[in-house]
């Protein structure tokens, strides 16, 4: 199967390569003759944004843009565990006369900050802006733009189920019910009842805020690092609960908004340049932000970006090839790999991913969707035995060519080194050793078999669909000789183009495949969602255990960082031990970068070469320099 693949895949290219060099050759000219700071990036996509409102636009390439003209309070780094500033400079908790709770050496207290708070409902922090910080009309980044971006999450009349919403809702304190303020939980000069205790001095009028959180480590992580600052300026005047923020019918003055953004990130929007096929952002020179090195120094070294949609990926692959773009804002085939290696002037980036591709089985369908052979999934023994059936090792090598890893059961990655717990891994070891656990256990439950060796139910052979979208035909395949051996029978099943309203929230599926990704920034939403709240979330088999719903309610309530570490270690044994999402692989991230004119490509995890890292470490190759 994997070399009828790659054979197919190669002799695919080599046809495109001979169709498009004579078409393609004109437009490689514009990056051979431009002596600028531009860097030229391609985009493997079906259409380029026709919005750049930042929590409507979540497909494609708009995140990466969006994120590039607008700008969130602070970065996460994941290394370091330090939130890195943005629009923000400083944050911290403070106690009840308003003081910070820090150690001595300027970290947060844990210690004293569950003394203080450990049995309230909230806790607060003080957060400080940059006062550098500008929109790109100029207009200062103030107080009042924060509190009017968080106040719209939080209003659903307002914002109308815009993608920030779900941020907000389980990390801040303040509360609407139809429109109306029931809970206030942001607090700034204007925005300043009596009761709140609070007081502004004139230096910090415009860049002070106070946030209620909600009693949960993760709640700033959320606000910090997920959220889109929008200007107050430019929303206030013209949305409504008639007119919201994210309207499918947008009136004129939203829809010039929607494609005319006033962002206050490093770059603004080239409007004269941009068009379906062509997005051209600009370096902002008063953006805040600089050099870390030397602060006479732009943040990035990059002048303009210039986006290049195509359509193709073999379009794509021939320009990077033919030295037409700079880098590709996308990854690619593992199998075209070979077609770089010998280039002298590309590099091949790999990036690992904290994304865990899994096989999750449907062990408590709605009324009416349950069936004799749904009704195995109930069992743990069953479950443990499809578990340990499956064989990454093997499955990364035929299915995924080698451009991947093997996942913990407990769906932690092993590179999150204080949150991974080496105890969850209990689907790996020999092989042959767990095929015959798992043949041990199902003859014990469904010990029957017809002529060809799968097992019986009541007469019938044991048959299950996967769902999946056509991409993941070949996994399906793989997985059809993997349950051979334990006596069940698989198919491939399509999921179409909406499976969660179609299958997956009404329980009409046997099993599925989901992406599940598990970091500190997502642990105490993502959890929940995937394990705890039943309906339209991402618990699709509607799975429920009393005792690991209580262990994740710990973990996301706990206010003691080492405490939030310990009981992330400890759900994690209990995933694992449920065998209901059963991890497969997690995919490497394999893209290319060309290093004739810029130098400095970062491999950063769960991205491609086009990252924030490597925007920043980006150097023109010397004799490039205009």
């Amino acid at each position: 199967m994997k070399k009828v693949f790659r054979k197919s895949c190669f002799i695919l290219l080599l046809l495109a390569l001979c169709l498009l060099t004579a078409g393609c050759r004109s437009k490689g000219k514009e990056r051979e003759e431009d002596d600028s700071d531009t860097l030229y990036v391609g985009y493997v996509g079906s259409s380029f944004p026709t919005s750049y409102m930042p929590w409507q636009s979540r497909d494609g390439i708009a995140p990466t843009v969006c994120s590039m003209l607008y700008s969130t309070l602070f970065s996460y780094n994941d290394e370091t565990g330090v939130f890195e500033p943005g629009l923000a400079e400083s944050w911290c908790y403070i106690d009840k006369k308003g003081e910070p709770i820090l150690t001595e050496d300027g970290r947060v207290d844990y210690a004293r900050l569950e003394e203080v708070y450990g049995k309230s409902k909230y806790i607060p922090i003080k957060l400080v802006l940059n006062k550098e910080a500008r929109w790109s009309d100029g207009r200062p980044v103030t107080a009042e733009d924060i509190y009017f971006t968080f106040d719209l999450c939080a209003n659903n009349a307002l914002s109308n189920h815009a993608g920030a919403l779900a941020w907000v809702t389980g990390s801040l304190r303040h509360t609407y019910e139809r429109g109306k303020l029931m809970e206030q939980g942001i607090f700034t000069a204007a925005h300043n009842p009596s009761y709140s205790k609070y007081t502004f001095s004139e230096d910090e009028t415009d860049t002070t805020v106070y946030l209620h959180l909600e009693r949960s480590l993760g709640a700033v992580t959320t606000l910090f690092t997920t959220i889109l600052i929008l200007p107050e300026h430019i929303w206030s005047p013209i949305i409504s609960a008639e007119n919201p923020i994210n309207s499918t019918k947008p009136n004129d003055a939203l829809q010039y908004a929607y494609t005319h953004p006033v962002g206050c990130g490093p770059f603004s929007l080239d409007l004269d340049a941009t068009n379906a096929q062509v997005i051209v952002l600009q370096r902002r020179d008063d953006y805040h932000l600089r050099d870390k090195a030397d602060p006479a120094l732009p943040y990035y070294k990059v002048e303009r970006i210039k986006f290049i949609l195509y359509q193709e990926q073999n379009v794509a692959i021939f320009s990077i090839l033919k030295g037409y773009i700079d880098v590709l804002a996308t990854s690619v085939n593992p199998n075209y790999r070979t077609l770089f290696d010998k280039e002298e002037n590309l590099q091949v980036i790999e990036s690992e991913s904290s994304f865990c591709q899994c096989l999750v089985l449907n062990v408590n369908p709605q009324s009416g969707q349950n069936t004799p052979l749904r009704s195995l999934f109930s069992q743990p023994d069953f479950r443990r035995a499809i578990a340990l059936a499956i064989n990454q090792e093997d499955l990364i090598e035929k299915v995924k060519d080698g451009a991947a890893v093997p996942f913990s059961a407990g769906l932690i990655s092993n590179k999150l080194t204080e949150l991974y717990n080496p105890k969850a891994d209990i689907l790996s070891g020999d092989y042959e050793a767990r095929l015959a656990e798992a043949n041990t256990i199902l003859d014990a439950i469904v010990p029957e078999k017809d002529a060809e060796g799968y097992r019986l139910l009541n007469g019938r052979r044991i048959r299950y669909e996967i769902l999946g979208n056509p991409a993941e035909q070949d996994l399906v395949s793989f997985l059809q000789v993997q349950f051979q051996k334990i006596g069940i029978e698989v198919e491939y099943a399509a999921a179409g183009s909406s499976p969660e309203k179609t299958f997956l929230y009404t329980s009409k599926f046997d099993m599925t495949l989901q992406g599940v990704t598990f970091s500190l920034t997502t642990v105490d939403i993502m959890m929940k969602a995937h394990f705890v709240t039943l309906g339209t979330s991402s618990n699709y088999g509607r799975y429920e255990d009393p005792a690991l719903e209580a262990k994740i309610k710990e973990m996301t309530s706990t206010i003691n960082l080492d405490r939030k570490y310990e009981l992330i270690r400890e759900v994690q044994e209990m995933i694992a031990e449920t065998y209901y999402k059963i991890p497969l692989y997690s995919s490497k991230i394999v893209s290319v970068a060309r290093t004739d004119r810029w130098h400095g490509w970062k491999a950063v995890t769960d991205a491609n070469a086009f990252n924030t890292d490597s925007l920043i470490s980006l150097e023109r190759v010397k004799g490039e320099s205009r």
